[in-house]
Order: structure tokens, then sequence, then C-alpha cells
């Protein structure tokens, strides 16, 4: 029986607030809990790792993908259920995106912003019918999401597009809300800071 997936992206540092590493683990343990399954970007380092970990001790598997060049770099983490090498890292996405039923953003980097606007984009163009969410962890995205206001007020972006990325400052409240748009793929995807 297939497992729902649910595709992480986050940073590979800790950041400097303990909210950042506590909405990593809480999101991960949810994950284990739920008997669902995570993908993520391989690493044990930062909150790729913290994730992974909790996610493994609540029960999960744990698919992580890397490429060959940051297996080192970002220290590929050797406890996972399993662990995917691949050569680029459009391999790396194309796989992550290929394995999961949902998409979530924690705090991160450009890594992670990459990530998130690809799948985003992606799912607005129609390639996926996958849910997408943002974790704004202690008003981290606070300032993204007014920029995203912008675009949209300025013409760059229509709701439509700005609907299909769920917010939510919990993880479960996230969660729940990706779950029932991925089982009900033809339902609105309305836009809601849960």
């Amino acid at each position: 029986m297939k497992r729902f997936s649910v595709c992480v992206f986050c940073g590979s540092r800790n950041g400097d607030l303990r909210e950042y590493a506590e909405a990593a683990s809480s999101l991960g343990r949810s994950i284990g809990e739920r008997g669902w399954r995570l993908v993520y970007g391989g690493s044990r380092a930062g909150l790729m790792g913290i994730v992974a970990d909790a996610a493994l001790t609540a029960g999960a598997t744990v698919l992580g993908v890397i490429p060959h060049s940051l297996v080192d770099r970002e220290v590929a983490h050797d406890g996972l259920t399993e662990l995917r090498v691949v050569s680029t890292m459009h391999q790396r996405k194309q796989a992550m995106a290929e394995t999961s039923d949902t998409f979530v953003a924690l705090p991160g980097g450009i890594g992670t912003l990459e990530e998130m606007f690809e799948v985003w984009t992606w799912r607005q163009l129609g390639y996926h019918d996958k849910p997408v969410g943002l974790l704004n962890v202690a008003g981290y995205y606070d300032l993204l999401l007014g920029f995203l206001d912008k675009a949209q007020a300025s013409g760059f972006m229509s709701a439509e597009q700005r609907h299909l990325m769920q917010v939510a400052q919990q993880p479960d409240a996230l969660l729940d809300r990706l779950n029932m748009l991925a089982k009900n793929a033809d339902a609105p995807d309305d836009y809601q800071r849960i």
C-alpha cells in the first residue's frame, strides 16, 4: 500500500530562532504519527536533519534524495529508510516531485525558496495537481507574503495563482489542509493563512 508522501523543503542550517527547529521536529513527528512518508533532500544537517530524525522516530518511512556533489557538503543522512543519490540537482528535484503527494516549505534560504517556487510554478502551469504549502514559522515568511501581495496588486500574479499556495503557522493545521486538498484535487484551493 502506497503511503501518502510529503515533500519538505527546508534549510540545511538551523537558523537563529529555536522555533524553526521546533517546527521542523513537530512537522516530522506529525508526518510519522499519521503513518505517512517524508521525502526530502537527504541531509542530516540543519532543519533537514531535524525533520528527518523526528519523522523516523515517529515511525515514518523517509526517502532522501541528494546529488553526488552534495553528499559530503550537505552531510548525507545515513539512517534513512532510503537514500537515493543522483547525478544532478534537476534529478533530485524531479525525483522528489515524482514521489510526493504534496509539498511543504519550512524556513530556509535560497535553495528552499527556489524549490518552493518551482513546484508552485509547476502547479499553476498544470504540470501537477499536488497541493503546495508554506509553514510561516515565527513570521519568517511575513515579508515574502507581503511581496506576493504586492505582486498580485501590481498585476503580475492572479488571485488564482496566489490561492494555490496554502499558508499556516502550525504544522498540523497545514498538513490537514494539504491532505484534504490532495484527496479532493478538484476542490477549490482557497488561499488561507491558517
